[in-house]
């Protein structure tokens, strides 16, 4: 199957994290975008060029710094003494992969440049709207709050993220594999795309087909439902997580190739989809990691 040579051809590059190669493409099928929050150095930026180049798309990197400013990234209009009109210069949202490297330092005001993009694939500046190429997906990377200059993502922006995962450091074998092996920017050199756009755009139109029984719509809420009455978290998992976890899990399944999602699917994404939309009340455990918040969340819900 197509898919499972590109997941193969991007394990020869990220060695030893099929797992969380599979969840950013599936997030890219589902037409979501990736926050990956871990430390530098662990291979989050070649990860984005590595998705851009397997798949044949436009990939740009911006790097988010104190100062950089919205126009930075939307793009700005110029004028041009030839026409007497003023031109406008698409800045570098405008391509199919977008790295918003290290996104938490940069201010708030220069984060949420990215809101209408990611959420409604186009920008409107100086009154006019202008479409984004597709696909577009975002995928940001964040470093841990306790690093000096950074400003925590609001909520609201951290919603807009489909999935949110974390590489971590290799295991013994990935990580001799990796130092006795050829340098990653040289393998990326030579990568040749495995898949068009146009393949790509209809992969993503079918994980809407992809049949979600009443059983696990069923259980889908009951989910959503113990979230929201549970005196275990501050706040419950609201519409919007609902259809990001079912999106994902259709998706997850396509990946699988299959046409019907399992139970299992909905269990296998959900860590990455609400980890960082579920809050503890902090009067339970509040320092709970996302996985073990949604750990929580699994166990206290029983399968129909």
């Amino acid at each position: 199957m197509l898919l499972d040579g590109i997941v193969d051809r991007l394990g020869d590059i990220i060695l030893g994290k099929e797992h969380q190669l599979r969840l950013a493409l599936t997030c890219l099928l589902a037409r979501g975008h990736l926050l990956i929050e871990d430390l530098p150095g662990v291979g989050k930026t070649t990860l984005a060029h590595s998705l851009a180049a397997v798949l044949g798309l436009h990939y740009q990197r911006i790097q988010f710094t104190s100062d950089l400013l919205p126009a930075d990234i939307l793009g700005v209009s110029i004028y041009n003494r030839d026409t007497a009109e003023f031109q406008f210069h698409p800045g570098p949202v405008f391509s199919h992969i977008v790295l918003a490297d290290e996104i938490n330092r940069a201010t708030p005001k220069t984060q949420s440049a990215l809101l209408e993009a990611m959420e409604e694939h186009q920008i409107t500046i100086e009154g006019e709207t202008r479409n984004l190429p597709q696909p577009f997906f975002v995928i940001a990377t964040q470093n841990p709050l306790y690093q000096i200059g950074t400003f925590p993502l609001p909520e609201s922006q951290l919603d807009r993220f489909l999935m949110c995962i974390e590489l971590g450091y290799p295991d013994a074998k990935a990580e001799r594999e990796l130092l006795r092996g050829a340098d990653r920017r040289t393998l990326l050199a030579g990568v040749e795309p495995l898949m068009s756009t146009g393949q790509l755009l209809e992969l993503q139109k079918g994980v809407d087909s992809v049949h979600a029984a009443d059983a696990l719509l069923d259980y889908l809420q009951a989910l959503l439902e113990f979230s929201r009455q549970s005196p275990r978290f501050q706040n419950g998992l609201s519409p919007r997580a609902g259809l990001a976890v079912l999106h994902s899990a259709k998706a997850w399944a396509l990946l699988a190739g299959r046409d019907l999602v399992l139970p299992e699917d909905l269990q296998t994404i959900l860590p990455a989809v609400v980890g960082h939309r579920l809050q503890a009340a902090e009067d339970q455990a509040a320092n709970l990691t996302g996985h073990e918040r949604v750990r929580l969340l699994l166990e206290s819900v029983p399968l129909p």
